[in-house]
C-alpha cells in the first residue's frame, strides 16, 4: 500500500461538537477512514445552537488527523449560537415547529446551508483534489450540496441514509405537493449518485418500491455500529450482583417515543410488590424534558427514577456498561437506532419496547434481549419482575462477543472503504492506480 491516501469529501451537517446520536456513525467512519487509505475532509457547519454538545468527539476526530471545513448556515439554528446549547422544546412546541418547518422548506430547515457549503467546496477543491464526495442524511440537504459538487467536479458521489426521506415517519408533508416536491428531488439526488448506502433493509425496500428504476445491488446495507475503543477498560463486575437492578435508557424521548408506559409499569409493580421497592432503578440518559419529569413526580418514582442529562460518549458508554439492563423504546420500523448498536457495544442484556420488524430481529438474534410491545404496560411489568427474578439469581443472559463483533465500526468502515474503493479504477487487492500497459 502506498504511503498516499485517497480523499473523500464528507459532507455532514451534523457533526462534533454537535452530540446526540446523529453524529456519531460519520464522526467513527472518519476516525477510521484514514486505516483503509481514505483521508477525509469533513464539509460542516459553524458551530450553531444545538440540543447536545460533545468535545470528547470533536478531540477524538481531531486527533485521527481528520480535516474539517466549516460553513455558515441561515437555517433556524444560527439564532441560537451564542446560547450554544439548546433547552429541549416540550413535545407540543416540537411538533409545531417541526409542522412550521416541514411546510416552508424543502427539503428541510437546513436548507439555507447550500448555497454557503457549496461555496467553501468549491473553492477548497479548486485547491486540492478529491478521488470521491460522500454525503450523509438527515438533514437532506447534504444530498443536495452533494449533488451539486458531483455535476460540478465530476466526482463520484456516494449517499448514506441514515434514515430514509420520503418515509421517514417522523416527516410531514402537509399536502400532496409537498409529497411530490420531495419526490422529485430524491429522484434527482438518487440518479445523480453512483452509490446508495443505508443502515436498514427497511430503508433499502422503501427506496427500491419508489424508484423502480435503481437495481437491488445499487442499495448496500452497512448497518449503525459501536466503537470497540469506547468500551476499552470498562468492565461490569463479574461478582454477586448488587442490591439494586440498573435499567438504564440513553437517548433522546421525542415524537411518538416516550417513557410514560415504562414508568407507568414500574408504579405499577412497587404497588403490586412493595418489597422491590429501592431494589429496581431505572436510569435515563439524554436530553430531559419537563413533561417526563413531571410524569415520575406524579407516580411518586423520584427515589427509582435518575434523570442524567446528556453525557459526553465515553461517560454514557460508561454508563450502560455498568448497568444490569439496557431499555430501548422504538415505535417504528424505519429507524435504526445507533443507541441500540451501543447497547450491543456494552454487550449487557437489552430490554426492547419495539414494534415488529428488523430491530426486534437484531434484539432476539442476539439471544440476550426480551421484547415487548411498546405500548402494552402489562407486558413491561411483567418483564420487569422476571428480569428482577434472574437478576437476583444471577442468570441474567449475556451477549456474546462474537455477536456484538459484527457491528464493530472499525470492520464496518472496512465496508465503507470497500464501496468508495469499487468506484476508483484500482486493483482492489492495493490501493494503487491500475496502468494500462502497453507492448
Amino acid at each position: 500500500m502506498k504511503n498516499e491516501f485517497r480523499k473523500v469529501l464528507v459532507i455532514a451537517y451534523y457533526f462534533p461538537p454537535m452530540g446526540l446520536s446523529g453524529v456519531q456513525r460519520t464522526a467513527k467512519f472518519v476516525k477510521y477512514l484514514p486505516q483503509y487509505g481514505w483521508k477525509p475532509t469533513v464539509l460542516t457547519v459553524t458551530p450553531t445552537g444545538y440540543y447536545a454538545m460533545d468535545d470528547s468527539l470533536l478531540k477524538e476526530v481531531e486527533q485521527a488527523g481528520t480535516e474539517i471545513l466549516r460553513a455558515n448556515s441561515l437555517d433556524p439554528n444560527r439564532l441560537f449560537r451564542k446560547q450554544g446549547v439548546v433547552k429541549m422544546p416540550s413535545e407540543l412546541v416540537r411538533k409545531v415547529l417541526q409542522f412550521a418547518g416541514d411546510t416552508m422548506f424543502f427539503p428541510d430547515t437546513k436548507i439555507g446551508w447550500k448555497r454557503s457549503a457549496v461555496k467553501a467546496a468549491s473553492e477548497l477543491m479548486k485547491r486540492e483534489q478529491f478521488n470521491l464526495i460522500f454525503a450523509t442524511a438527515p438533514p437532506q440537504t447534504d444530498f443536495l450540496i452533494g449533488e451539486t459538487l458531483k455535476k460540478r467536479f465530476g466526482l463520484p458521489l456516494v449517499l448514506d441514509y441514515r434514515d430514509a426521506w420520503l418515509d421517514y415517519p417522523f416527516k410531514y408533508y402537509p399536502t400532496p405537493l409537498h409529497t411530490y416536491i420531495h419526490y422529485r428531488m430524491e429522484k434527482r439526488v438518487l440518479k445523480a449518485s453512483d452509490r446508495i448506502i443505508v443502515t436498514l433493509r427497511r430503508v433499502k425496500e422503501s427506496i427500491l418500491k419508489h424508484y423502480l428504476g435503481l437495481d437491488y445491488k445499487d442499495v448496500v446495507i452497512i448497518p449503525q455500529g459501536y466503537d470497540p475503543e469506547d468500551f476499552k477498560s470498562l468492565t461490569q463486575s463479574k461478582s454477586s450482583p448488587r442490591k439494586k437492578m440498573c435499567i438504564t435508557h440513553a437517548g433522546t424521548f421525542y415524537a411518538g417515543r416516550n417513557p410514560s408506559v415504562m414508568l407507568q409499569a414500574l408504579h405499577n409493580v412497587f404497588h403490586e410488590f412493595p418489597n422491590l421497592r429501592g431494589r429496581i432503578e431505572l436510569k435515563l440518559i439524554g436530553n430531559v424534558r419537563g413533561e417526563d419529569q413531571s410524569f415520575v413526580n406524579k407516580l411518586r418514582l423520584q427515589q427509582d427514577v435518575t434523570f442524567l442529562g446528556y453525557l459526553e460518549h465515553r461517560d454514557c458508554t460508561k454508563q450502560l456498561v455498568e448497568s444490569d439492563i439496557l431499555w430501548i423504546a422504538l415505535d417504528n420500523n424505519f429507524q435504526s437506532p445507533g443507541k441500540l448498536y451501543e447497547y450491543i457495544g456494552a454487550r449487557r442484556p437489552i430490554l426492547g419496547s419495539i414494534v415488529d420488524g428488523y430491530m426486534k430481529q437484531l434484539i432476539l438474534e442476539s439471544k440476550s434481549g426480551v421484547c415487548i410491545p411498546p405500548t402494552d404496560v402489562k407486558a413491561h411489568e411483567t418483564a420487569i419482575v422476571e428480569l428482577f427474578s434472574q437478576y437476583e439469581k444471577n442468570q441474567l443472559k449475556q451477549m456474546s462477543s462474537d455477536f456484538a463483533q459484527k457491528y464493530n465500526r472499525l470492520m464496518l468502515t472496512g465496508e465503507l472503504a470497500k464501496q468508495f474503493e469499487s468506484l476508483m479504477d484500482i486493483d482492489k487487492n492495493a490501493f494503487v492506480k491500475t496502468e494500462v500497459q502497453t507492448a
